[in-house]
């Protein structure tokens, strides 16, 4: 570690830092108004001039690395009257009740140290203030015209919002619309968060004070895993910040992470048990519930048998809920009947990748992103979806990486795109196949990978052989020089990494599909190195972790079949596993409407809203006898079918882990007391087992206890102490506690040994257009909603997208005269809703595109019942 003398001083500082942040380790704080440790220094303030000795001119301590010996001078009274001097220039028009207001900004706290309080001469401006938006308050009075805002903007968001207009002393920042509300802001806060002066702040902590108190926690939303710092005061939760050093996130968060907490206190959260009588609800105590509960379980149960209950896990719980979940439904309930909503997501991808390489993960991490030197993207949208992993592709390309974007619609990173595939929804395998013909017939394949690590290449190469560009293009829609030029960008452009999403798994081939897309990578050497592989964008927080700790009819904690874990978890459990084989949730469906399911628990789910084909999923949940709900809010399920309700904790007020799409286990942390009567959900579940006389395995005095009991199960956590994970997450798999992780898998082999390349022909959807339905409707996700809308539905995004929308090419808009904002009714073989029309240059003609968030569209009215022929994935 290198040693400094700093103001004659010596001092060991850590390695590859600069010399501001080497100071900072050491207890000396110099201001640095124009730098952000996320961006490249520009030292434009020069407020940190620092003199090395050596050196002819003071330099900046913010752009300048440490070297061993380095000599210095920091807080000379020559720097310290410069840098008073050029403070004063930035104060002189600078309001004092700014100061006032917040004395711990960056800014304020320099003019205080230095006593330039008493000179500051402005006042606020009306005319530079814009109230416009729901979370951000601007107040340009207080710029001191920094460039933090623009250059975060452009270098880590890639927006390009904030512009820099006029010179000198007429300089002014301003959006790059009329207000910020009407601008292209996509309300990620990282312009507040930069600001030293406040002269932008989010408006919460306008209305309700500076936190008192920070925690560390992580996302309740997407699968992608940002971590974040919970500020609350008074109870309440008042500012969420990024994490600087989050392994993921990097120092940045999105509209959702930032700003949409608020449904924590919604008005109508529910926070006492009830039970419907008559068809009421009345509020009952927690013992009565529970009992209730325990007891129509069991009448079921000795009637008709422990296959006749089914159990959902919660992608919104964490992975010690959901182990206990389906702990709960093995031992207690004496079936495998326990799914989670992977099946209507991604479970396509985990046994597409379990089946050809051995291990059902995302291979390489995130960081990859910038690692690799061709990026391909198929069925995702992820700055909207995912936006924190749609921000670093973005940039990537900026740097020079190219990229590949496989959707229908010209999606966001379509425009940064080196080649866009505007694919005809459902022709997916066509696509890839002909890409892989491509591969083969041009010789781009990596024939030592292949000859070392791939099996059943002739066979395939045979296979493939009748798979033409051209006879692609006329299935997909994408001109066959297209398709080619894709496949030679994809297999010379190496490193090159995919990442897909719900557009590869929610079809009757979504299994097939992501097959195809690992054919393309095994035949180009892409795994096991960075910059590489395969990898689901998961949808939901902790999506991938439900299914991992084994809700899944087929598999048990670490996602081993139950054939291999029968042994090892029934010594741990000291209870047989059932025998029968369990039904995933669209079989639980199909059970309950043969009359041979008769109770559901669904945890964290709004099954109702959120399943395809809402009147036979209405048909289904009619016949239970028993529908026992959890959940934080009266949804949808609840209010139609529900016999129980059991009110859950949000991820604010609870700890435990969630595991990202990458694999990566972080800490949740509780910052709230749990609002009302609402209980954790493995409070509940523990509750309930005893309820049912099931002592023995439920008595967990918290959280760790639980991991712990799934480190002693499973190998891959087994090096996942609480203390580790309090430090910094860790990806699975990670066998012991000197084991560092797993951030690519696959290096030197597959748990398969070869893995077999996959012959799949295409089989078009049942679902087809025709005179009577002419329009192709896809549906998914919108950046400021998310899901069934339980949790951002509740918030002021609702203010940003406050109904789903119905996008529309603007010449089918013509041809049936129709305007933006026109409410029309949507029919399909299935059902029909209403819509305002939303007319958007990015759909093709004959295709229309919408969003599912709320149940006054209820657009799961109009998806059909068809479903992916290997895990019943159903096609949205």
């Amino acid at each position: 570690m290198p040693q400094i003398i700093v103001d004659g001083q010596a001092h060991t500082v850590a390695d590859g830092l600069s010399l501001v942040q080497a100071l900072h380790s050491i207890g000396i704080e110099l201001p640095t108004l124009c730098h952000d440790e996320r961006l490249k220094p520009t030292a434009v303030c020069r407020l940190c001039l620092v003199r090395v000795k050596g050196s002819a001119h003071a330099v900046p301590a913010c752009a300048t690395p440490i070297t061993d010996g380095l000599e210095l001078e920091a807080r000379a009274p020559d720097l310290e009257e410069a840098r008073r001097g050029s403070l004063r220039l930035l104060a002189w028009r600078y309001p004092p009740d700014a100061v006032a207001a917040f004395p711990d900004k960056p800014f304020h706290n320099a003019i205080q140290e230095r006593g330039l309080v008493e000179e500051l001469r402005g006042a606020s401006n009306p005319e530079l203030v814009d109230r416009s938006h729901p979370y951000i308050a601007v107040d340009m009075t207080r710029c001191i015209d920094c460039h933090r805002c623009v250059r975060i903007c452009e270098d880590l968001q890639g927006q390009f919002v904030w512009h820099t207009l006029g010179r000198g002393m007429d300089t002014r920042i301003r959006p790059d619309g009329p207000t910020l509300r009407d601008s292209s802001c996509v309300s990620c806060g990282a312009c507040v968060d930069t600001c030293p002066t406040g002269a932008l702040e989010d408006t919460s902590v306008l209305a309700l004070g500076t936190p008192t108190n920070w925690t560390r926690t992580t996302c309740p939303y997407c699968g992608t895993g940002c971590e974040m710092s919970v500020g609350t005061r008074d109870g309440r939760i008042v500012a969420v910040k990024a994490v600087m050093d989050a392994p993921v996130s990097k120092g940045h968060l999105c509209v959702k992470g930032r700003y949409a907490f608020e449904f924590v206190r919604a008005d109508d959260r529910i926070t006492t048990p009830m039970i419907r009588t008559d068809g009421n609800w009345r509020l009952v105590t927690w013992e009565e519930a529970l009992q209730f509960s325990a007891e129509r379980l069991q009448q079921l149960i000795a009637r008709h048998g422990a296959d006749c209950i089914g159990v959902l896990g919660s992608a919104r719980a964490t992975n010690e809920e959901n182990y206990l979940t389906q702990k709960f439904t093995r031992v207690v309930l004496r079936t495998n009947n326990v799914d989670c909503c992977a099946r209507v997501c991604h479970t396509p991808s985990s046994t597409a990748l379990k089946s050809i390489v051995g291990a059902g993960f995302s291979t390489n991490s995130f960081d990859d992103i910038e690692a690799a030197a061709t990026i391909l993207v198929c069925g995702a949208n992820p700055t909207e979806n995912h936006p924190i992993v749609g921000a670093r592709i973005k940039q990537a390309a900026r740097r020079g990486a190219a990229l590949i974007v496989v959707d229908p619609r010209a999606i966001e990173l379509a425009s940064s795109a080196d080649c866009h595939l505007a694919i005809r929804p459902g022709t997916n395998i066509p696509l890839f196949n002909a890409m892989a013909h491509t591969i083969l017939a041009e010789g781009l394949c990596d024939r030592d990978f292949v000859g070392a690590r791939v099996a059943e290449f002739d066979e395939f190469a045979r296979f493939i052989d009748a798979w033409t560009p051209r006879r692609a293009a006329r299935l997909c829609g994408v001109a066959a020089d297209e398709i080619r030029r894709a496949a030679r960008l994809y297999a010379t452009g190496r490193p090159a990494m995919m990442f897909h999403g719900l557009g590869m798994t929610e079809h009757v081939q979504g299994t097939e599909g992501v097959m195809v897309l690992v054919n393309l990578a095994l035949l180009t050497g892409n795994f096991g190195k960075p910059g590489t592989g395969v990898n689901p964008l998961r949808g939901q927080n902790n999506v991938q972790g439900a299914a991992h700790m084994g809700c899944e009819p087929k598999l048990l904690p670490g996602s081993i079949s139950i054939d291999a874990g029968r042994t090892g978890f029934e010594k741990l459990w000291q209870q047989q596993i059932p025998q029968a084989h369990g039904l995933h949730q669209l079989e639980m469906m199909d059970a309950a409407q043969a009359g041979r399911l008769k109770g559901l628990w669904t945890i964290g789910y709004d099954l109702f809203l959120s399943n395809p084909n809402a009147a036979e999923t209405a048909r289904a949940l009619g016949a239970l006898e028993l529908v026992v709900v959890q959940d934080l809010f009266m949804t949808e399920t609840a209010r139609g079918f529900g016999s129980v309700f059991l009110p859950a904790c949000s991820s604010f007020e609870k700890d435990g882990t969630f595991m990202n799409a990458e694999r990566r286990i972080q800490r949740v942390r509780k910052m709230l007391e749990p609002a009302g009567d609402s209980r954790p959900d493995w409070e509940i579940i523990s509750g309930l087992a005893r309820a049912m006389d099931r002592h023995d395995g439920f008595q967990f005095n918290g959280p760790e206890a639980i991991w712990n009991e799934i480190r002693a199960g499973c190998e891959g956590a087994r090096g996942m102490t609480y203390a580790r994970l309090d430090r910094a997450g860790l990806q699975w798999p990670c066998p012991s506690e000197d084991h560092p992780g797993t951030p690519i898998l696959h290096r030197d082999a597959f748990p398969v040994g070869r893995a077999r390349l996959q012959t799949i022909d295409y089989a078009a959807s049942p679902e087809q257009t025709g005179t009577e339905y002419p329009f192709l409707l896809t549906t998914g996700r919108s950046l400021y909603q998310f899901n069934a809308g339980t949790m951002s539905g509740r918030t002021l995004n609702s203010e940003l997208r406050p109904a789903d929308l119905l996008d529309i090419a603007p010449a089918d808009a013509a041809r049936l005269n129709l305007q933006d904002g026109q409410v029309v009714r949507l029919v399909s073989r299935f059902g029909s809703t209403t819509l305002p029309v939303h007319i958007d240059c990015a759909i093709r003609t004959g295709q229309l595109f919408a969003t599912f968030h709320t149940a006054k569209s209820f657009l799961n009215r109009v998806t059909g019942p068809h479903r992916d022929g290997v895990v019943g994935t159903p096609e949205y």
